[in-house]
């Protein structure tokens, strides 16, 4: 069985090799510098080592218009999320199409370069509705793209700098390295997990359900920019290793973190991480209750059902879609209102506004919806940075 083929089919590398970025930085003088937000610079990596297939830059009109219109791609491959570079009209003014640019950090090192193909103003609004379904200034996918300069530059990029980041060093794969990963222990099917919170007893059921009838479980836990108030990665990063070392076979799992920036887009995201994940190399992915929503913007399942838009085999990675799970004490097991006929008096399922109390309290939540050395670990963390939400 071959390894499921990147979104595209081809996986993109937009990587500086040695010869070429000695050539870039010999001229990089007199360009015109483009200097990146954090979310762009995640963008901008992820592109290049092929995250983002089969993006090979910041994109131009037509596939802005594209996504935002049909959820596609100028090709007609499936695309719900924007991925754009935002300048300031002045710094427009600078750039000329076919023209290079520098694409710097706010210490302006040079990160990559943009071969400019398009420039063209942003509708804010019109990209809030079609993307994150409102344009309520509360929601932080609105509130990112409300901040955002108002023109947009299109392109090709090449990438000679990386962030050299120190934390997760060992589980900072690139969609080739996870491919190769795969290939060297023998998976087949591999079932990719999206998260930004620690695992409760609900994500662990699920995880293990779908590892049933696949090969592999890689855990893919989202590192880049979030939300102020949500769990730091460090603390998740440890919760996600005292689950997957006391409670899963070593030999099925991966812990691989996403240098990703969290859209919090809801079913259109839902997409978006599929399509990541497929060109990680997995082949089935988990969706959830709620995948990557937030507050009440989105129904529980709208996740479920936009995938309903598309064709499967364009999307070309499965899907396996959960109900709401809980621990239900008739049945004396982990469940969901698919296998379960009893009632909510028999289910545990705690609010994230409880377990927040019953932390801030020093109490440990009940082992049906935690592990009692994630809960443990939680409450230490939670005394020390009292700023995170669970």
């Amino acid at each position: 069985m071959k390894q499921i083929a990147p979104h595209g089919g081809k996986l993109v590398n937009q990587v500086a090799d040695v010869r070429e970025k000695d050539e870039i930085l010999a001229n990089i003088q007199g360009l015109v510098r483009i200097t990146l937000s954090e979310r762009e610079i995640s963008d901008l990596e992820m592109i290049a080592v092929g995250a983002f297939s089969p993006l090979t830059g910041f994109m131009c009109k037509e596939d802005y218009d594209g996504v935002l219109d049909s959820q596609r791609l100028a090709n007609g491959l499936p695309w719900t999320i924007p991925v754009t570079l935002s300048v300031t009209k002045s710094k427009a003014d600078e750039l000329s199409t076919g023209k290079r640019a520098a694409l710097v950090n706010e210490s302006d090192e040079v990160l990559a370069v943009i071969d400019i193909a398009d420039k063209y103003s942003i509708d804010k609004q019109k990209e809030a509705l079609k993307v994150y379904g409102t344009d309520d200034e509360a929601h932080p996918g609105v509130t990112y793209l409300y901040k955002m300069n108002d023109m947009l530059v299109g392109g090709e990029i090449t990438l000679v700098k990386r962030t050299p980041y120190n934390d997760f060093t060992e589980h900072r794969l690139d969609p080739a390295q996870t491919r190769k990963l795969f290939a060297e222990k023998g998976w087949k099917r591999i079932v990719g997990f999206q998260t930004r919170n620690p695992i409760h007893r609900a994500h662990e059921y699920i995880q293990k359900c779908a590892l049933e009838i696949v090969d592999a479980l890689l855990l893919h836990p989202l590192v880049g920019a979030t939300k102020k108030d949500d769990i730091p990665a460090d603390v998740r990063m440890k919760c996600y290793k005292l689950v997957l070392d006391g409670y899963f076979p070593k030999d099925r799992t991966a812990l691989v973190v996403l240098p990703a920036a969290m859209r919090y887009a809801g079913p259109k995201e839902a997409i978006f991480h599929a399509i990541i994940r497929k060109n990680y190399g997995c082949t089935h992915f988990i969706v959830g209750r709620d995948h990557a929503g937030i507050g009440n913007y989105y129904g529980s399942f709208d996740a479920h059902y936009i995938f309903d838009e598309f064709d499967p085999e364009e999307i070309g990675i499965t899907p396996l879609f959960f109900d709401y799970t809980f621990f239900c004490k008739k049945c004396g097991q982990m469940a969901s209102y698919k296998t379960c006929s009893h009632g909510a008096d028999d289910h545990i399922s705690l609010s994230g506004t409880k377990v927040r109390q019953m932390l801030s309290e020093g109490k440990v939540p009940p082992p049906e919806f935690s592990r009692p050395e994630v809960a443990a670990y939680l409450i230490e963390s939670y005394k020390k940075k009292d700023t995170f939400q669970i």
